[in-house]
């Protein structure tokens, strides 16, 4: 009987003990179902995060290639309008090589039409020059052969 009440004893401890442990792997099963439930709310955030995530790199991979492809456009605006430029440039330096060389050959003409004008005009005084001594040569003579006339008269 002894026994029997030590045994009994033993079986009431391993009872509570049971009940204890059941009290136990309930308590960790809800924690485990609480921690499985976070778990899956988690995982759920980590897809539409992932979601969002691959939503903004596809559109940000858009922007990139819109932005290269303005960036592309500006630069071949911008070689356009160098090319222009350059090629205005050139005509206005061609134009301004054929202006020196007028106005050169222009200053040219100047000098040589200065210079005929100066050769003829002292042609013109020296003719004038000679004329003039030559018309008061003949007005001495006609004036000596006034007195001439008078003297033999």
């Amino acid at each position: 009987q002894e026994e029997k009440k030590q045994l009994t004893l033993k079986v009431e401890e391993l009872e509570r003990k049971l009940e204890s442990t059941s009290a136990q792997n309930i308590e960790f099963l809800q924690v485990i179902a609480k921690r499985e439930e976070s778990i899956h709310q988690c995982q759920l955030r980590l897809e539409e995060k992932s979601r969002e995530c691959s939503s903004l790199a596809r559109q940000l991979e858009m922007a990139i290639e819109d932005a290269k492809r303005q960036v592309e456009q500006a630069r071949e605006r911008a070689v356009s309008r160098e090319r222009t430029a350059q090629s205005k440039v050139l005509d206005l330096e061609t134009q301004l090589s054929r202006n020196k060389t007028e106005l050169n050959q222009l200053h040219r003409s100047k000098e040589d039409a200065e210079r005929r004008y100066e050769s003829r005009l002292q042609d013109l005084r020296d003719r004038l020059e000679q004329s003039e001594s030559t018309n008061r040569s003949m007005q001495n003579y006609v004036q000596f052969l006034k007195s001439s006339y008078d003297n033999v008269f």
